[in-house]
């Protein structure tokens, strides 16, 4: 008898190492993902702060 009759394809195969460098996030893609965040904020501020003063004047 082979392994290939007793083979499940809906059962997942419990990995052997568990521990993968998938969990935590490359540091290049923070650094990146802060950027962004913060470049973002910046720019909708200016925006608002223009529509705040272009609405007084």
């Amino acid at each position: 008898m082979s392994d290939s009759e007793h083979y499940d394809p809906l059962t997942p195969r419990s990995p052997v190492n568990t521990d993968t460098h998938e969990r935590k996030m490359p540091r290049g893609v923070v650094i990146r993902l802060v950027a962004y965040l913060v470049a973002g904020h910046v720019v909708a501020a200016f925006l608002f702060l223009l529509f705040t003063v272009a609405g007084k004047g």
